[in-house]
C-alpha cells in the first residue's frame, strides 16, 4: 500500500474517532496557549505568535490578500500580483519557506509554487491572523525557515454562545471600484453551536501612478533575449481585477470535557495576472474540517486534541483573449494530533504526529499532456515535541520535529524531445529531470531562552535548526513557466535543505512605553534557487532557461519596534523599522545577492482613540533596492507609503455600528515590491491613492 493510501486511511480513521487538534488560541489550563487580549501580543511567553492582528488593527490593515494585509507588519513583506495574489514574505523568504495555514491545518492551495497563484483561504471572515517562528512553528511543519503564517476563523465554535452573535460588514472603495460585503453569525441550540460566514468581495482593475512601465512607456525592458517589451498603460492597469466569494458552515457539539465539530467551506476567485501580456486566473476550493478536543483525558494531561481536513484545490489559467491553457489541481489530506502533558518540574508542553498526503496535477489544456510538472503525490509524516519551563525569571524552550517526506511523480509522464535551446554563454543545453522517487528524512529542532528582568524588559536567545524537503517543482519541473517568463528546468538530484537560525532580542512588555528588538543570522546549506544558465529557448518566447540548483546562503537582519500606549485609549504611537541581507557563500554556480529580496523600510504610526472615535497614520519609508541577484533588473525605486483612517462606533439598540473610512497610498506613489518577480515588477505597480468606506455592525 502506498504512503498516499496510508494518509488517506489515516484520515478516514481521524474522522470516526473523537480526539482532534485545539489550535494556540484556545486556551487550556497548564498547556501552552496563545494569550491573547484585544488586538495586543500576549505575554513575555517565547512560543506565543510573534504578531496577532486582530480587532480594530486587523479592521485597519486588512486588504484583500494575505499579502496585502500583512505587508508592513514588522519583518513581513510581501509579492505583489496585481489584486488578486499576493504572498507574505518573512524575513526575505517566502513560498515553501513560509507555510500558510487555516487553523493550524495547511491550506492545501498552490501558492507557493508561483508567486501569481493565490493563496486560497478567506481573509475577511478571519477573527486574527497569527505570525509564528522558531519552536512554536515546529509543531505545524518542517522547513518553514521564514515562519508561519495562521489565518483563524470561528468556523468549529470551542465554546457555547450565551447568544446569537454576529458582524456585518460591508464597504467600498474608489481605486478600483471595489465592493465588498461580509457576514459572521454564531449561535446555539441546546449543546450544539452554529456557525456560518460569508464574503464577496468584487473589484475592478485599479488605478496605478503615473505608468504602468517603471521609468516609463519607453523604457522597453528586455527580461529574456529578443526584443524588449513595451507596455505603455496609465490609468488603470489591465488585468489587475478581482472578484472571490466564499462561503462557511460549522457545527460543534460543546460538552462539560470538550468538543466535537466539523465545518464545510466554498471558495471562489476570479483575478487577473498583469503580467505584459496579461491573464487571469479562475480559482475554486472545497474544503471539509474536523475538530475534536477533550480537556483533561487522563491523569498528567490537559488536553488532548485532533484535527483533520480534506481539501480538494483547483484553478485553470487564461491567457489574454481568454482561451484556458493551464489547468492546477491539488487534492489533499491532512491529519494531526496534539497531547498535552500538566507541568513537571517547571516544564508544560505538547506532544504529536502529523500525516500529510497530496496529489498534484498541472495539465496543459491545448496538448492535454502535463503542464511545467508531472503528475507527483508527495506525502509527509511526522511527530513533534516541544516544551516551555519556567525558572524564576527564566523562560525557556525546546522544541523538535521529525519529518519522512517523499515525492513520488509519474514515471510514465512524457517530457518533450523537441524544445529548441540557445546558449547565450556557450553552456550546454539542459536536460530534463530523471523521474524517480525522492524520500527525505528531515529533523529541525530549536532551542530558546528569555531572561526576564526588572521593569518588564527581557532579554532573550533562540537557535533554530529547520531541514526542507525539495518541492516537486524543484524537483521534477520542465517546461515554460508564463508567470515568470522563464523555462523551468527540475533537478532530481537536490538533497534537503537545511537552515541555522541564531536571534538575539530585547524586549520590554509593560508600561506605557513598550519595544522589541531583534538581530538575526540564518545560514543555509544547500539552499534551492533558480540558476539563469545563459540559455533560452527561442520556441517559447525566448524564455530563459533556470535550473534547480543549490549553495550555501546567509540572510541577516535587524528589526524592532519602539510603541507608547499602542491599542489604548488616548494618543499612542509606533516606530518601527527592518532590513534583511541575502547572498549566496559559494559551493554553487552562482555568487552575490539571494533574488527577490525586500529593501529596508522604516515607519510612523500615530493613533488617538477617545470615545467611539479612532483615528490613525501611517507613513512607510522604503528604500532603493540596489541589491539585487546577477539576473535582475533594477534598481526597485524607494517609496513614500501615507495610510490613514478614522473610525467610529455607537451603539444602538444592542447593535454596535461602526463607521470607518480607510486612505491608502494618499501621496500617489509609485511602489514596486522588490520580493515581486521581475515580470510583474517591471510592469505593474501597487495601487495609487485610494479611499475606502464602509459601515460595520456588530451584535
Amino acid at each position: 500500500m502506498s504512503n498516499f493510501r496510508v494518509n488517506k486511511l489515516a484520515f478516514a480513521l481521524a474522522l470516526s474517532s473523537s480526539s482532534a487538534l485545539a489550535l494556540a488560541q484556545h486556551q487550556d489550563a497548564n498547556s501552552l496557549q496563545v494569550d491573547v487580549t484585544g488586538s495586543r501580543e500576549g505575554g513575555q511567553s517565547i512560543l506565543t505568535p510573534t504578531k496577532i492582528l486582530a480587532g480594530d488593527e486587523l479592521q485597519n490593515k486588512l486588504g484583500a490578500t494575505l499579502g496585502a494585509t500583512l505587508a508592513n507588519e514588522l519583518g513581513v513583506s510581501a509579492t505583489g500580483y496585481g489584486s488578486g495574489s499576493s504572498r507574505p514574505v518573512i524575513r526575505g523568504l517566502d513560498g515553501p519557506r513560509v507555510q500558510i495555514l487555516q487553523n493550524g491545518i495547511s491550506v492545501g492551495d498552490v501558492s507557493n509554487i508561483s508567486a501569481d497563484h493565490a493563496v486560497a483561504t478567506p481573509i475577511q471572515t478571519a477573527r486574527q491572523i497569527e505570525i509564528l517562528r522558531g519552536a512554536a512553528a515546529l509543531m505545524y511543519g518542517s522547513g518553514s525557515s521564514g515562519g508561519l503564517v495562521n489565518i483563524v476563523n470561528d468556523r468549529i465554535l470551542t465554546n457555547l454562545p450565551d447568544a446569537t452573535t454576529g458582524v456585518i460588514n460591508t464597504s467600498v472603495e474608489s481605486v478600483n471600484q471595489g465592493k465588498a460585503a461580509s457576514l459572521d453569525l454564531d449561535t446555539a441550540v441546546g449543546s450544539v453551536a452554529l456557525h456560518l460566514d460569508t464574503a464577496v468581495n468584487n473589484a475592478n482593475n485599479y488605478r496605478i501612478p503615473g505608468n504602468a512601465e517603471l521609468n516609463g512607456p519607453n523604457a522597453n525592458w528586455a527580461i529574456n533575449p529578443g526584443e524588449p517589451v513595451n507596455v505603455p498603460y496609465s490609468g488603470k492597469l489591465p488585468f489587475s481585477y478581482s472578484n472571490q466569494n466564499n462561503l462557511g458552515l460549522g457545527a460543534s457539539y460543546v460538552g462539560q470535557s470538550g468538543y466535537t465539530g466539523i465545518s464545510i467551506e466554498r471558495l471562489n476567485h476570479n483575478y487577473g495576472t498583469p503580467t505584459s501580456e496579461g491573464g487571469f486566473i479562475q480559482q475554486s476550493q472545497n474544503r471539509y474540517d474536523f475538530s475534536h478536543q477533550t480537556r483533561d483525558p487522563f491523569a498528567g494531561f490537559s488536553s488532548f486534541k485532533f484535527n483533520a481536513a480534506n481539501i480538494n484545490y483547483l484553478h485553470t489559467e487564461y491567457n489574454n483573449n481568454g482561451a484556458a491553457f493551464t489547468q492546477w489541481s491539488n487534492k489533499a489530506n491532512e491529519a494531526r494530533f496534539e497531547l498535552a502533558h500538566k507541568e513537571i518540574l517547571g516544564w508544560s508542553g505538547t506532544i504529536g504526529a502529523q500525516f500529510t498526503g497530496a496529489s498534484l496535477n498541472a495539465t496543459d489544456l491545448q496538448s492535454n499532456s502535463y503542464a511545467i510538472v508531472p503528475p507527483t503525490k508527495s506525502n509527509s509524516n511526522s511527530v513533534f515535541w516541544i516544551e516551555e519551563g519556567r525558572f524564576g525569571a527564566l523562560q525557556t524552550s525546546l522544541g523538535a520535529r521529525y519529518n519522512l517526506v517523499s515525492q513520488n511523480p509519474n514515471q510514465s509522464t512524457a517530457f518533450p524531445t523537441d524544445i529548441d535551446f540557445t546558449s547565450q554563454n556557450g553552456s550546454p543545453s539542459p536536460t530534463a529531470p530523471t523521474l524517480q522517487n525522492r524520500n527525505f528524512n528531515l529533523f529541525s529542532y530549536s532551542a530558546g531562552g528569555m531572561w526576564n528582568l526588572q521593569g518588564g524588559y527581557g532579554l532573550g536567545m533562540a537557535f533554530t535548526v529547520s531541514q526542507r524537503a525539495p518541492s516537486a517543482q524543484e524537483l521534477f519541473s520542465y517546461g515554460p513557466h508564463d508567470a515568470t517568463a522563464t523555462f523551468d528546468v527540475g533537478n532530481s538530484n537536490l538533497s534537503t535543505e537545511t537552515s541555522r537560525n541564531l536571534e538575539v532580542n530585547i524586549q520590554k512588555t509593560v508600561g506605557l512605553l513598550r519595544g522589541k528588538a531583534s538581530v538575526y543570522q540564518n545560514m543555509f546549506s544547500n539552499y534551492i534557487y533558480g540558476f539563469y544558465t545563459g540559455a533560452y529557448s527561442p520556441s517559447n518566447e525566448n524564455f530563459s532557461v533556470v535550473q534547480s540548483s543549490q549553495a550555501n546562503a546567509t540572510i541577516r537582519g535587524a528589526e524592532g519596534e519602539l510603541t507608547y500606549n499602542w491599542n489604548q485609549k488616548g494618543a499612542a504611537g509606533r516606530i518601527f523599522g527592518d532590513v534583511s541581507y541575502g547572498t549566496f557563500n559559494g559551493g554553487g554556480q552562482i555568487s552575490g545577492n539571494l533574488p527577490l529580496q525586500p529593501a529596508p523600510r522604516m515607519g510612523l504610526e500615530l493613533a488617538h482613540r477617545t470615545g467611539g472615535w479612532l483615528t490613525n497614520a501611517t507613513y512607510i519609508y522604503g528604500l532603493q533596492q540596489t541589491r539585487l541577484a546577477s539576473f535582475e533588473i533594477g534598481p526597485t525605486p524607494s517609496y513614500s507609503l501615507l495610510n490613514g483612517g478614522v473610525s467610529y462606533t455607537e451603539k444602538i439598540n444592542k447593535i454596535n455600528w461602526t463607521a470607518y473610512m480607510v486612505l491608502k497610498n494618499l501621496l500617489n506613489q509609485d511602489i514596486r515590491y522588490a520580493t515581486t518577480p521581475m515580470p510583474v515588477r517591471l510592469y505593474a505597480p501597487q495601487p495609487g491613492r485610494s479611499i475606502m468606506v464602509g459601515l460595520k455592525a456588530s451584535f
